[in-house]
C-alpha cells in the first residue's frame, strides 16, 4: 500500500512540479524572486510554460470555475519554483506566509476565493501544511499579456536542520 502511495506521488511530482524546475522567464526587468534575509518575495506570476501563456482573457462569470484550475495550479506552480529557486542548499522552505491572487475577471464573476482555493490545494499538495498561509483573492480590469491569472507569494526561508544518528 505504501508503495503504491509513494508511485502516486511520484507521478503527481513529474506531471505537476518538474516542468517548473527552471525559473518561471519575466516578461519584463525584473527577478522572478527577491530576498531580504529569510523573506522571499516573488514577482507575480502568470499561468505561462516554457514562457508561453497557457490560457489568457478574462475569467468568465458564465464558465465554470474548473475551466480555470490548470492556469492556477500553472501560475502557483512558478511562483513556488521562484521562491525555491533562492534557496541554499543549506535551507529549505519554512512557511508560505502570504499569497495574492489576482483575477482579470469580467464584472459579474464573483467566485475569487474558489480560484484561489485552487492554488492553496496545489502548495499543500506539493509542500504540506507550510504552504497554507494567509491570502488574499482581488479581482482586476486586466493582467499584463491578457493573462487570465497572477499569483504573488511571500515565504520564509529557514536553515536545514541535520539530523545526527
Amino acid at each position: 500500500m505504501q508503495l503504491i502511495a509513494l508511485l502516486r506521488w511520484w507521478n503527481f511530482i513529474a506531471n505537476e512540479y518538474l516542468e517548473t524546475q527552471n525559473n518561471p522567464i519575466p516578461q519584463g526587468n525584473y527577478i522572478p524572486a527577491s530576498r531580504f534575509g529569510n523573506l522571499i518575495y516573488t514577482a507575480g506570476m502568470t499561468p505561462r510554460k516554457n514562457g508561453v501563456l497557457i490560457q489568457s482573457g478574462k475569467v468568465s462569470s458564465a464558465e465554470p470555475v474548473s475551466s480555470y484550475k490548470t492556469a492556477v495550479r500553472q501560475a502557483v506552480a512558478n511562483a513556488l519554483t521562484a521562491v525555491k529557486n533562492t534557496l541554499t542548499e543549506q535551507e529549505q522552505l519554512a512557511q508560505v506566509l502570504s499569497m495574492t491572487v489576482y483575477i482579470n475577471a469580467d464584472e459579474n464573476f464573483t467566485e475569487h476565493s474558489s480560484l484561489a482555493d485552487f492554488a492553496s490545494q496545489y502548495l499543500y499538495e506539493v509542500i504540506g501544511k507550510i504552504g497554507i498561509g494567509s491570502r488574499a483573492a482581488i479581482g482586476v480590469a486586466s493582467l499584463p499579456g491578457n493573462a487570465s491569472i497572477e499569483i504573488q507569494l511571500v515565504a520564509a526561508a529557514s536553515s536545514k536542520i541535520v539530523k545526527h544518528p
